[in-house]
């Protein structure tokens, strides 16, 4: 991820009077121009930073300058370290503990028991139960596409289950309700899409060529506005029995829990109407009905019918 490579590559530069570029893009797998582009933007923060020309020539922090200790608090950093453990639990790479190590190496031993007190206060995990091993090559892959501005072609299948051939400029990789999403412009839609990793199949780099990166309204997804978004989206209503309030409690808030004088509980909740919300349902069990709306019933009803019978077989 590029902020966690600038901080590496300034944290490294405090460090060391000089590092040459082809090392550098060496030890964060990147391309010796990307380096350049980074250490343009590290300028533009402030930091100056001065390239030497010739045989030892490489790139280092202009002479006699020394970054402000104070520019960042011991609090401030913790909150990087446990930023960057918690997205390794589910993007994890190298660099990540390299930089985890090098901020360590920066806190003055004095503080150091209670910097690490701060810094294993909190975890927070994003990857789902069953792991994401299986998706580690996909990731890997669409992480030096983007870096690269290189074409992707894979095979998907969309919620409906349509399969379809697809070659797309991959351009944000995006961790939504434990589920990794790609946003890349699709050139048979000729707009933007999201894109289901696990949907993906046949992944590959396409190299003939390079794509410009494109300035797409990228946070209309991170803030759940996005165009794709379904319409029908309606209103749920769930009843847990009494003895299944710890199965709501789950799933819901507990302000969301709607008691009843038979001892039973209400929640209403707005969900979009797919695939997803029947198996949800059917996940609670004998525990939970849905009172509305009443196409719904039929349909989980339907369901567990089928269901039923393909357990009362005998075999």
């Amino acid at each position: 991820m590029k902020l966690e490579r600038l901080l590496s590559i300034i944290i490294l530069l405090l460090n060391r009077r000089m590092v040459q570029a082809k090392e550098l893009a060496e030890r964060f797998e990147v391309s010796i121009r990307t380096i350049y582009r980074d250490i343009d933007a590290i300028n533009a923060a402030g930091i100056p930073i001065v390239t030497y020309q010739g045989t030892n020539g490489g790139i280092g922090l202009s002479e006699g300058y020394r970054l402000d200790r104070n520019m960042l608090t011991n609090d401030e950093l913790a909150a990087i370290v446990t930023a960057l453990r918690s997205i390794s639990t589910s993007y994890g790479k190298e660099q990540h503990q390299r930089l985890v190590e090098k901020i360590n190496s920066v806190v003055l031993p004095a503080h150091e028991e209670e910097f690490q007190h701060k810094t294993n206060r909190v975890l927070i995990d994003y990857s789902p139960w069953d792991g994401i091993e299986h998706l580690r090559p996909k990731l890997q892959l669409l992480d030096e596409a983007i870096d690269s501005c290189v074409f992707v072609n894979f095979t998907y299948s969309n919620a409906e289950g349509e399969v379809s051939q697809r070659k797309a400029e991959p351009h944000m990789l995006i961790l939504k309700g434990r589920q990794w999403y790609l946003k890349a412009y699709c050139l048979e839609k000729q707009e933007f899409r999201l894109f289901k990793l696990k949907r993906m199949k046949e992944l590959a780099i396409n190299r003939e060529g390079t794509f410009t990166r494109r300035d797409p309204a990228t946070q209309e997804h991170i803030d759940g506005k996005s165009k794709l978004k379904p319409s029908n989206v309606p209103e749920v209503v769930f009843q847990f029995q009494e003895e299944a309030r710890h199965i709501a409690e789950e799933w819901f808030d507990i302000e969301e829990l709607l008691p009843v004088q038979d001892g039973s509980w209400l929640v209403k909740k707005a969900y979009p109407e797919n695939e997803w919300l029947y198996s949800f349902i059917l996940s609670l069990g004998h525990h939970v009905e849905v009172l509305e709306p009443q196409h719904l019933r039929k349909i989980i009803a339907d369901r567990a019918e089928k269901i039923a019978k393909i357990y009362k077989k005998t075999k």
